[in-house]
C-alpha cells in the first residue's frame, strides 16, 4: 500500500525499498516524481546501489568573504561580463568596479539583481554589444579617461575555439563548430575586444578563453593577436593554461589567460596549490533556503540506470558522470546556444546537479542569484570564470602590476608547474 506520510517523518530509503518502489511505478505506469510524492519522498531521498562509501574530509574551499581585502581604488571595466564571475573575484580583491558590458538581457538582470550599484551597460537601456566597436568606444568615452589607468577584463565567447563544442561533429560536417576566427560573429569578438584595448590603452588587460584558442592553427592566430598588442606598447606574459582545481576550486576546469601591462611592471601569475578540494566539500552540505535549487524532473528509466553507477562512472546513454566526492568535479558546462547542457550526477543522489550545486562548484556565494529560465541559468554558471580563481589573479595583479602590497594571498604551498607557459606545457589533469 502506498504511504501518504510527509517526507520529514521518513528516513531516507534503502536501496532495496527503492527498487520495490521503482517496480511498483513500472507496473502502474506512474511517473517517478509522482510515485515518490505519493509515498512521501522526494528525489533527494533516492540512493545509489553503492552509496556513502566515500567521504570528503578535507574541509570546504575558501570563500570570497575570507579574503577581507580593503578597497585598493584600482578601476576595472569588464566586457562579455556574463553573470559576473570574474568581476566578483576582482571585487573581492578590492578593485573598483566601473562598468560591465553584457549584451544578453537575462544576464544583465542577474548582474543588476545581485549588484545594483554596478554600472551594467546592456539591455534594456543599451546594447552592450562589443561587436559594435564604435558604439562601445562612444559609451566608454563617457565613463573613463583615455588612456585608462585601470584594468580591462574580458572573455570573448569561446565556442569557435572550444574542443568540447567540436567533439559533437566532424570537421567535414556543416555543424562543425571549432572554426575559431572564421566564425562570422564570435570569432571576431576577440579582435573587437583587442581594438577597444588599443583605443583606450588600459594599464593592464586580461583576455580569458578556452585552451583551444591557444592551439587553433598551431597558435598562429593567437601569436598574431599578441604581436598586435605588443606593437601598442604592451608587455605580455606568455599565455598560460590554468586549472582552477590548483587554486582551491572544487572542479577541474582549464582556462587560458593572456595578461598585458604597459607601465613597465611585469604581471606575475599566482602560484597554484598541491592540494585539491573534493567536490563533496560543497555538494554534501545542506542547501537550506538557497535559490536556484530546483531539481530536474527525471524519468524513471534514467534514474534506474544512474543508481547502478559507481563513483566516477559514466552513464553513456545519458552522457553524464557520477561525481566522486573526494576529488574535484568534472568541468561545469554551459550547454549549447539555447542553454540546458547536461550537468553531472550528484555523488550521493542519483540525479543531475541543480543550478545552485553547479554554482557552488564554481565558487559563487549561495546568496548570488541567477535570473531567467533554468536552462539559461545553467548557461550563465557554466560560462563563468570561478570567482575564487579570479580573486587570486586579481590579488597578484594588484601587487605585481600596481604595487599594492598585500598579505592576503593565493593558495599554498606553491607549485611552479601551474605557471608554466601554455606554449610549452599544458596544466595538469
Amino acid at each position: 500500500m502506498l504511504k501518504n506520510l510527509p517526507s520529514e517523518e521518513l528516513k531516507r530509503m534503502t536501496y532495496q525499498e527503492q527498487v520495490k518502489l521503482f517496480e511498483l511505478a513500472k507496473d502502474r505506469s506512474i511517473e517517478l516524481l509522482d510515485i515518490l510524492n505519493l509515498n512521501g519522498y522526494t528525489i533527494d531521498d533516492l540512493v545509489y546501489q553503492n552509496s556513502e562509501t566515500r567521504e570528503w574530509r578535507g574541509g570546504p574551499p575558501r570563500e570570497l568573504n575570507d579574503f577581507g581585502r580593503p578597497p585598493n581604488s584600482i578601476p576595472i571595466v569588464s566586457f562579455f561580463t556574463g553573470c559576473g564571475g570574474m568581476d566578483l573575484g576582482f571585487e573581492a580583491a578590492g578593485f573598483n568596479h566601473v562598468a560591465a558590458f553584457e549584451f544578453d538581457e537575462r544576464f544583465c538582470k542577474t548582474l543588476r539583481r545581485n549588484r545594483p550599484q554596478w554600472n551594467v551597460v546592456g539591455p534594456p537601456t543599451s546594447s552592450g554589444d562589443i561587436s559594435d566597436v564604435e558604439g562601445t568606444i562612444a559609451t566608454l568615452k563617457t565613463i573613463i579617461q583615455d588612456p585608462f589607468d585601470g584594468v580591462f577584463i574580458g572573455g570573448p565567447p569561446c565556442q569557435p575555439f572550444s574542443v568540447a563544442a567540436s567533439q559533437r561533429f566532424t570537421k567535414q560536417g556543416s555543424n562543425y563548430k571549432r572554426i575559431g576566427f572564421e566564425h562570422d560573429i564570435n570569432g571576431c569578438l576577440l579582435l573587437d575586444y583587442v581594438e577597444i584595448i588599443e583605443r583606450f590603452k588600459p594599464m593592464c588587460f586580461v583576455i580569458e578563453n578556452v585552451p583551444g584558442l591557444r592551439d587553433l592553427d598551431g597558435g598562429m592566430q593567437l601569436r598574431s593577436t599578441i604581436a598586435r598588442l605588443e606593437q601598442c606598447g604592451y608587455e605580455i606574459e606568455d599565455p598560460i593554461v590554468i586549472n582552477a582545481a590548483h587554486f582551491g576550486v572544487p572542479q577541474f576546469r582549464e582556462r587560458l589567460f593572456v595578461v598585458g601591462t604597459r607601465n613597465g611592471r611585469q604581471f606575475r601569475f599566482p602560484q597554484g596549490s598541491g592540494k585539491l578540494i573534493g567536490c563533496g566539500s560543497v555538494l554534501l552540505r545542506g542547501m537550506g533556503y538557497a535559490l536556484n535549487s530546483e531539481t530536474r524532473a527525471h524519468k524513471l528509466n534514467s534514474v534506474i540506470r544512474y543508481c547502478r553507477l559507481e563513483y566516477g562512472q559514466r552513464d553513456y546513454l545519458g552522457r553524464v558522470d557520477r561525481l566522486d566526492p573526494c576529488i574535484p568535479s568534472k568541468t561545469v558546462i554551459a550547454g549549447g546556444s539555447r542553454g540546458g547542457g547536461r550537468s553531472h550526477l550528484h555523488p550521493e543522489v542519483p540525479r543531475t546537479l541543480t543550478v545552485r550545486e553547479c554554482a557552488r562548484l564554481q565558487t559563487f556565494p549561495d546568496d548570488y542569484v541567477f535570473v531567467g529560465p533554468t536552462a539559461r541559468q545553467f548557461t550563465q554558471v557554466g560560462n563563468a570564470v570561478p570567482p575564487l580563481l579570479a580573486a587570486q589573479l586579481a590579488f597578484s595583479m594588484a601587487e605585481s602590476v600596481f604595487g599594492v602590497c598585500s598579505d592576503t594571498p593565493t593558495t599554498n604551498p606553491k607549485m611552479s608547474v601551474s605557471a608554466v607557459s601554455a606554449y610549452h606545457q599544458r596544466s595538469l589533469v
